[in-house]
């Protein structure tokens, strides 16, 4: 099948999910690189996405989703990833929300809402909770975001940032404190339309640059009294919500392991294409760049074998602790940064020419050290338990 029948061709929902992420990879690498430059949210990439029925992948069956399991999600995230990973990241909340969200706090009927809406729509939701003094909660702290007690339910004002999806999403789970004189502390539905939320465009990174991360701003945005969908004293938090962990550990490693090998197969064209005049050869039949080529397999190969073992164990029932992911998300996105650097050494100038795509895969994959939990904090607790302090 051409690029061009691909990109005209449909996609059906009768092809298995990864085969559709394939397809839909192929379309959106064609146009990631504007949106690289424009740092535009992906909108026509979340619309194909919808239509190939991969949006709501996540959704428990008898809401209507697909029911995917842990490791077929992972496995489409970093599919999607190759061709745009913004895109990806996107999808990734979306698929932590719509998977763990049924099994929480949560009225019945506003868990039936969000889901059909994002089976029947599209609509997609991410949690909001990092904050300018904050910082991300993970870390310990109350956010200054406060709703407060009104009538006929809550009034929520303050700003978040970092808002992984902010201009395109239809709904978020925002992280914030109540006024009553015992603060309890959760997370507030709160549909985007709704007057008095705004986004102050702020989002201008290194890489990533179309997941529209802006900061999300709320001047009393009203919601009703069960929009409070899970507030607690603070002290009855963990780190993560229930089931949440091992999503936000394993799926990050996945869509960066997708860029890494994006960026893997770049470089193969490449070296397969260039022939230096001195060499009369292409470059990819030296010995040393082949060795240089297993290294880059190498790194990809343990994660893409990691993270679909870890994944298994879960969809199996498997105990699988919060440790354990979070050193998960460590290693592999370290493993797909190294592969990508390696990439780099390898081409010299042409690496990061900005009119050659592996310069963004590189700008790209350094993103993976951002999210939580970060280097420290994983590493600090598995010291921690093992030592028993």
């Amino acid at each position: 099948m051409t690029v061009q029948n691909i990109r005209q061709k449909p996609v059906s929902e009768t092809l298995d999910p990864l085969r559709r992420a394939s397809i839909l990879a192929l379309r959106f690498a064609e146009t990631a690189a504007s949106y690289d430059e424009s740092a535009s949210f992906p909108f026509d990439n979340i619309r194909l996405a919808h239509e190939a029925g991969l949006v709501a992948l996540t959704a428990p069956v008898e809401f209507g989703g697909a029911g995917a399991s842990f490791a077929e999600a992972a496995e489409v995230i970093r599919t999607i990833a190759r061709g745009e990973p913004s895109t990806a990241l996107i999808l990734i909340m979306q698929y932590i929300n719509l998977a763990t969200i049924p099994g929480g706090r949560w009225p019945e009927h506003l868990v039936r809402k969000v889901l059909s809406d994002a089976v029947e729509n599209g609509a997609l939701i991410n949690a909001f909770r990092v904050e300018p003094e904050l910082g991300t909660p993970i870390r310990g702290g109350l956010p200054a975001t406060t709703a407060r007690r009104t009538e006929s339910g809550w009034s929520i004002s303050g700003r978040k940032i970092y808002s992984t999806g902010a201009e395109g999403l239809t709904y978020a789970i925002v992280w914030a404190r109540t006024d009553e004189d015992k603060p309890r502390v959760g997370g507030f539905l709160v549909p985007l339309n709704t007057p008095g939320f705004t986004t102050d465009k702020t989002w201008n990174p290194l890489g990533m640059r179309a997941t529209g991360s802006h900061d999300a701003v709320f001047d009393n945005v009203e919601v009703p009294l069960d929009h409070a969908v899970d507030i607690r004293l603070p002290e009855e938090w963990g780190s993560r919500g229930e089931g949440q962990a091992a999503w936000f550990g394993i799926l990050p490693g996945a869509l960066y392991t997708g860029v890494a090998e994006a960026a893997r197969d770049w470089l193969v064209t490449f070296l397969k294409n260039r022939v230096p005049t001195n060499l009369g050869a292409p470059l990819a039949t030296v010995p040393r760049i082949q060795q240089a080529v297993g290294e880059i397999e190498e790194l990809i190969t343990v994660n893409r074998r990691l993270i679909a073992s870890a994944a298994r164990d879960i969809d199996e029932g498997v105990s699988f602790t919060q440790s354990e992911s979070g050193l998960i998300k460590v290693v592999t996105t370290e493993n797909a940064i190294d592969a990508v650097e390696k990439a780099l050494k390898l081409t010299g100038n042409h690496g990061i020419s900005r009119n050659n795509p592996l310069e963004r895969h590189h700008r790209d994959v350094l993103c993976g050290r951002i999210h939580s939990p970060q280097e420290d904090t994983v590493r600090i607790g598995a010291g921690r338990l093992v030592l028993g302090v």
